[in-house]
């Protein structure tokens, strides 16, 4: 089984920051590429950042700028860095990895259970 498990969430004022982190763990042969989305009230699940097994970073363009994504591959975890936050932040924020994991034919999406932030005065 494999699991993602993120922390970081919380309230902070708008123009502050946030650091999200992302574990991910159990039976993993191979990551492809881990990302963070976001789901505000009442709206769809939108990619944030992304970042592939060989580096490469995307960006939403409402983040551009503000949120830097990172990870620690010996690790098995993601960051996301988030500056100048501002209230349209406002979210619950998941973690998703593309990988394969051991046991099974093809590599899959996997998710976490979401982190809240939340940027009001």
């Amino acid at each position: 089984q494999v699991q993602l498990v993120e922390s970081g969430g919380g309230l902070v004022q708008p123009g502050g920051s946030l650091r999200l982190s992302c574990a991910a763990s159990g039976s993993i042969g191979s990551i492809n590429a881990m990302g963070w989305y976001r789901q505000a009230p009442g709206k769809e699940r939108e990619l944030v950042a992304h970042i592939t097994s060989g580096g490469s970073t995307e960006y939403a363009d409402s983040v551009k700028g503000r949120f830097t994504i990172s990870r620690d591959s010996a690790k098995n975890t993601v960051f996301l860095e988030m500056n100048s936050l501002k209230p349209e932040d406002t979210a619950v924020y998941y973690c998703n990895a593309n990988l394969w994991a051991l046991g099974t034919r093809y590599a899959g999406s996997y998710w976490g259970k979401g982190t809240l932030v939340t940027v009001s005065s």
